[in-house]
């Protein structure tokens, strides 16, 4: 781990080390025997934007639209593609959302643990249209 900083500094000196976290970069913080990592919004969407997301796209026979979140089990269905987008970032938002709000449920499940990129990659986003834009449709198989 790069230098580390002792948390009583970083207390007194607040304001100085949230300017040098935006503009030098990450710094590491030591707290009695826990470490953390200070980092900018720009900072992690730069090291989350590899964790995007595939949904299978199928067309119904009804002329809906369904979408289905690979390894995720999150499955919207809705009039058009479009409509179906829309109803599967909110959901992943929601999720994401649950994710965090009870994190060492999640985080510590053995099946839920690899999600956790992917969930700070929609969790730093500024809204849908955000997370949309880390969806890749595919064609499904029917």
């Amino acid at each position: 781990m790069s230098e580390v900083l002792n948390a009583t500094d970083v207390r007194k000196h607040w304001g100085q080390f949230n300017d040098d976290v935006v503009r030098e970069g990450p710094k590491f913080v030591k707290r009695n025997r826990d470490y953390w990592a200070a980092l900018s919004t720009e900072h992690l969407k730069i090291a989350f934007s590899n964790f995007t997301f595939e949904a299978e796209v199928m067309h119904e026979d009804d002329k809906t639209v369904t979408m289905s979140l690979n390894g995720f089990d999150i499955v919207e269905n809705g009039d058009s593609v479009e409509e179906t987008l829309d109803l599967l970032a909110e959901e992943l938002i929601d999720y994401s959302n649950e994710y965090k709000d009870d994190f060492n449920k999640y985080f510590n499940a053995p099946d839920r643990r690899d999600q956790f990129p992917f969930i700070m990659n929609v969790l730093i986003q500024d809204g849908s249209e955000g997370v949309k834009s880390l969806i890749r449709c595919l064609p499904g198989e029917r």
